[in-house]
């Protein structure tokens, strides 16, 4: 059994543990709102981009042509999968959540066959990786050195990607982030950005105006397509960053929880340890008294 020394050291590292992570909690918490509003603030430009490029795919249908974005090789045998984490811990489940999605996704992929790659955005989604992937990523780029993502480190990872496609790598890229919802709440989301998945009902829509487009569609596409490609995964990146402070807040709020729950538990066998040996003491000295 540890001695009452033992148990006073015990305690005082668990109440700095606990000041610690009360002190990370507070900083998350701080840092969420804003990238909060950062991260609602991408979505309404990022769903307009997607339905101003899904309205002129619907008027260029008919002419046979068409930017590869959008249309794709022809074939879809290399995947190249865009795995997007963040660059510390001490988040929960944030970046295994979204590690075990893109790992689903590989092994279903081999598993039809089909080759996989892997381009690595932050830190933590690497190390998980490469435990299993290590010949398949074929690129890693970390961001730790960034103190505020801006759309310039969007389209870098963005001509990464396009100069991979050019020179004909993969076929389909598909991107994984995780989708902030609430504080308690993160959605690991897989999305195809590579060709563009355009969504039929906003194609197809009865009621839509019909408009003439100078220049072409497809030259507008072209220039087009690219820049949202960009878009997407900077929209991806903010949703990453609220979703890792919400992460991060709520998991050092209930370490700061386990910890008190700790510190009580260990001082009640500490009172009771030390009461026990009161105690005894007690007990010597009075059976001494009575011997003489």
């Amino acid at each position: 059994m540890a001695s009452l020394k033992d148990m006073r050291v015990r305690i005082a590292s668990t109440k700095a543990t606990q000041k610690i992570t009360k002190a990370m909690q507070m900083v998350a918490a701080s840092k969420l709102r804003r990238a909060q509003i950062a991260a609602e603030a991408a979505r309404p430009y990022a769903e307009r981009m997607d339905a101003v490029i899904a309205s002129i795919a619907g008027a260029a249908a008919g002419s046979g042509t068409g930017p590869a974005l959008l249309s794709g090789t022809g074939k879809d045998q290399v995947h190249l999968l865009l795995v997007c984490t963040g660059e510390r811990g001490l988040s929960g489940a944030f970046n295994s959540s979204i590690v075990r999605l893109a790992r689903e996704r590989a092994l279903a992929l081999m598993n039809q066959g089909k080759e996989v790659k892997f381009f690595c955005v932050g830190r933590k989604g690497y190390e998980q990786l490469r435990r299993t992937f290590d010949r398949q990523i074929v690129e890693h780029l970390e961001l730790r050195s960034i103190r505020q993502l801006g759309f310039v480190n969007a389209e870098d990872i963005a001509k990464k990607v396009l100069a991979r496609f050019d020179n004909a790598e993969f076929d389909v890229c598909t991107l994984f982030f995780s989708r902030f919802k609430t504080v308690i709440e993160q959605i690991p989301t897989a999305q195809q950005i590579i060709p563009l998945v355009v969504k039929a009902n906003a194609v197809t829509e009865g009621a839509a105006p019909t408009y003439e487009y100078e220049p072409e569609e497809d030259e507008i596409l072209t220039g087009l397509l690219p820049r949202n490609l960009a878009v997407q995964i900077f929209r991806a990146l903010l949703e990453n960053t609220a979703s890792f402070y919400g992460a991060q807040m709520s998991s050092m709020d209930n370490a700061t929880r386990n910890a008190g729950d700790m510190i009580r538990k260990q001082t009640l066998i500490y009172n009771r340890t030390r009461q026990a040996a009161i105690t005894k003491e007690l007990i010597e000295i009075i059976s001494g008294a009575e011997a003489i």
